[in-house]
C-alpha cells in the first residue's frame, strides 16, 4: 500500500513539470516493470522496434513538413511541441525525439545545467557544441533524465541520443571504449525507464556490443565511408537502420538490403529523397 502511495505522489509531481525542461533534479528513473536498469526490458515489457525497410523522414530544422508519406518521423525534441507529435500520430506515424546525449549545446535552454568540469572540447564543424565527460554519470543522469521525461510528456515514441561516440573523438577527456559502452547502455536503460524506444547513433565500432540494448540504429554517411556492413547486426536482428547520405554519389553505392536510406541536406531541413543504391 505504501509503495502505491509513493508511486501516485511521484506521478502527480511529474505532472507539475510537464511541458517544460525541469530545473529540479529528476527523480529515480528506474521505473518498475519497464527496465532492469541495464537497458534490457523486463519480462512483459516491450518497446517499439521498427523493422528493416521502415520508411522515415529526418527533419531537425525548420517547421516540420508533415506531408511526407512515411512511417516514422525523427524530429527535434526541444523545438517541437506535443501538438506536432499528436498531429503525426493522428496520421499514423511513429515519432522519434532527437536530443544530444554526448555533447552540450549552448543554444539549448538547459545548457547552464552542465558544470564547466564536464564540458570539453568543441565538436569539429559544429559551433556551440562541446563534448561531455560521459564518465560523470552522477552529473549527466539527472540532466538526461529531465530531457527524456519531456520527450515522454510530449508523446514521443522513441529517442535518438546524438554524439554517443565521444571516445573515438578528440573530446578533451581520456575516454575509453569501456567508458562509452557503459554510458551508452545507461542511456538506453534511461530511455527504457521512461517507456521510450532508443536508437544507437553512429558509434559503429560498438554495434555488435550494443545491438541488443537498442531498438534501431541511426547513421550518417556509412556509404560515403564504406562502413555500412558494420550496421548489419541491426538488420540481422530484425531492427531498422535509419541511414542518411548528404550527397548523391554515396546514395548510389551498394547499400545492404533492408536499410532505410535517404538523401538529405546537411542542415536536415524538409528536403528528402530516397536513395536508390546499386545492387
Amino acid at each position: 500500500m505504501l509503495l502505491a502511495v509513493v508511486v501516485c505522489v511521484l506521478v502527480a509531481a511529474g505532472a507539475i513539470v510537464r511541458w517544460q525542461w525541469p530545473d529540479a533534479q529528476a527523480p529515480d528513473t528506474r521505473a518498475p516493470g519497464v527496465s532492469d536498469g541495464d537497458g534490457t526490458p523486463k519480462a512483459g515489457a516491450a518497446f517499439w522496434t521498427p523493422g528493416p525497410g521502415t520508411t522515415w523522414q529526418w527533419q531537425l530544422s525548420g517547421t516540420v513538413d508533415q506531408s511526407v508519406d512515411v512511417q516514422v518521423y525523427d524530429i527535434d525534441g526541444f523545438t517541437n511541441n506535443a501538438g506536432v507529435v499528436a498531429s503525426l500520430h493522428a496520421a499514423g506515424r511513429k515519432v522519434i525525439c532527437y536530443l544530444n546525449a554526448g555533447a552540450a549545446e549552448d543554444f539549448r535552454s538547459d545548457y547552464r545545467k552542465f558544470p564547466a568540469a564536464v564540458v570539453g572540447k568543441g565538436l569539429d564543424g559544429w559551433p556551440g557544441e562541446r563534448w561531455l565527460d560521459i564518465r560523470r554519470w552522477d552529473v549527466l543522469q539527472p540532466i538526461m533524465a529531465a530531457r527524456f521525461d519531456v520527450c515522454r510528456s510530449k508523446g514521443f515514441d522513441a529517442v535518438e541520443p546524438d554524439n554517443v561516440d565521444g571516445f573515438a573523438n578528440d573530446s578533451g577527456f581520456p575516454l575509453t571504449a569501456a567508458d562509452q559502452l557503459r554510458y551508452n547502455r545507461r542511456i538506453a536503460a534511461l530511455a527504457h525507464s521512461y517507456g521510450l524506444s532508443v536508437g544507437l547513433k553512429n558509434d559503429l565500432e560498438q554495434v555488435t556490443d550494443l545491438v541488443n540494448d537498442f531498438q534501431f540504429a541511426v547513421n550518417e554517411e556509412c556509404a560515403a565511408y564504406g562502413e555500412c556492413d558494420e550496421l548489419t547486426p541491426f538488420t540481422d536482428a530484425g531492427k531498422a537502420v535509419f541511414h542518411v547520405e548528404y550527397s548523391d554519389e554515396p546514395c548510389r553505392k551498394k547499400i545492404p538490403p533492408g536499410f532505410s536510406s535517404l538523401r538529405k541536406n546537411l542542415e536536415l531541413d524538409a528536403f528528402v529523397k530516397t536513395c536508390t543504391p546499386r545492387r
